[in-house]
């Protein structure tokens, strides 16, 4: 008989949760969830370096996709989607490929997880080529659907990385990186949504951020690739280039809409104390790195 996942074992401690009152399970599960950024902690190094690696796929003009199915592929949707109004991404260029189509996005689709040939299908649809990065993620490492869709990413010669929550699961031995994040046991035996889903969760948010921040999105810790398509990002926008340059609001203004809104234009203009062409310019031989663009202005 096969052994269960760790995300299946039950939790001794939890044998009487429905015998517990409130506050003791609220402060139950906070425990349980205070582990899993050691646990995240544990994978950095392996984390890293598959970061490293999508990030050169990126440079090299390929995309980041992500594959899941349940929870995780949930999670991923919400990261991928992140990425646009944050960094100022192209559609395309971080996406997410969910187990079941866009309706298993606000209803569970269970029975979609198991189905491997639509995992490979799913890949090839997306064009997915050896350009790409793809990250496949399952708490378990065992998901039919998941396994399925990496070994055809690996069998173009995409990049492959796998996100669980189990050391030796089959995902991990497909992929070139083996990020295996173990929480143990849930709260609730076998709900991934819980420990497992915060680990992918802090997961994605790094893999997406860091290497947002190594292709220059960021400048230091500002959001300079922010799409400014409400009041808020506005206001965001404009709070970033004072930062950045220590320029009076009227100035602020000034130089951002010389930029048609550009806030990294906008940055580079005061801070090179140059015009908006030059500005842009200089930002695009930088490949869009605020620090370098403002050296060669």
């Amino acid at each position: 008989m096969t052994p269960e996942p760790v995300t299946e074992q039950r939790s001794p401690a939890g044998a009487d949760l429905d015998l517990r009152g409130t506050a003791e399970l609220v402060a139950l599960i906070n425990a349980e969830d205070a582990t899993v950024a050691g646990a995240v902690a544990a994978a950095a190094g392996e984390l890293a370096a598959a970061i490293d690696a999508i990030v050169a796929r990126l440079e090299a003009g390929g995309r980041l996709v992500y594959v899941g199915a349940g929870s995780s592929g949930r999670l991923a949707l919400v990261d991928a989607a992140e990425c646009g109004p944050t960094f100022g991404v192209t559609d395309g260029l971080v996406s997410a490929i969910v187990a079941g189509g866009p309706q298993a996005l606000a209803v569970a689709q269970e029975a979609a997880e198991d189905d491997a040939e639509a995992g490979a299908t799913d890949l090839t649809t997306a064009a997915v080529s050896a350009a790409d990065a793809v990250v496949g993620l399952s708490a378990s490492g065992r998901t039919p659907y998941v396994v399925a869709a990496l070994e055809a990413a690996r069998s173009v010669g995409a990049l492959t990385v796998a996100v669980t929550c189990a050391t030796g699961s089959p995902l991990g031995a497909l992929a070139e990186h083996d990020v295996a994040v173990v929480v143990g046991p849930e709260v609730i035996a076998g709900s991934t949504r819980m420990k497992a889903g915060t680990a992918q969760k802090l997961v994605l948010n790094t893999i997406s951020t860091v290497s947002m921040v190594r292709l220059g999105r960021t400048f230091g810790n500002l959001m300079v690739d922010v799409v400014a398509s409400n009041d808020k990002l506005r206001a965001r926008a404009r709070r970033a280039i004072a930062q950045a340059t220590g320029a009076s609001d009227e100035d602020v203004e000034s130089a951002l809409a010389a930029a048609d809104g550009d806030v990294k234009v906008a940055i580079v203009s005061i801070l090179a104390e140059t015009d908006a062409a030059t500005a842009r310019d200089s930002l695009e031989a930088a490949d869009g790195f605020v620090r370098r663009a403002v050296e060669r202005a």
